[in-house]
């Protein structure tokens, strides 16, 4: 695998949340700083050594509601 995708989600209660498509791996942060560590720890952890990806894909999405005036 030469890539792998992470969505990043804004978590309620602070922080962020991220999950890897298409592959099991969940983690969060409460910065961005800590979200990227933990995310390259929760990587290594889930691939064996020869198959860990040689690019990890940051995808934030921010849901944000915007009120039209009239």
């Amino acid at each position: 695998m030469k890539e792998l995708i992470f969505q990043i989600e804004d978590d309620p209660e602070g922080g962020f949340t991220a999950r890897g498509l298409g592959e099991s791996i969940f983690t969060d942060g409460n910065s961005w700083k800590e979200l990227k560590t933990n995310i390259k720890d929760a990587v290594k952890c889930h691939f064996d050594e020869s198959e860990i990806p040689k690019v990890i894909r940051l995808h934030y999405v921010k849901d944000e509601i915007m009120e039209v005036a009239s």
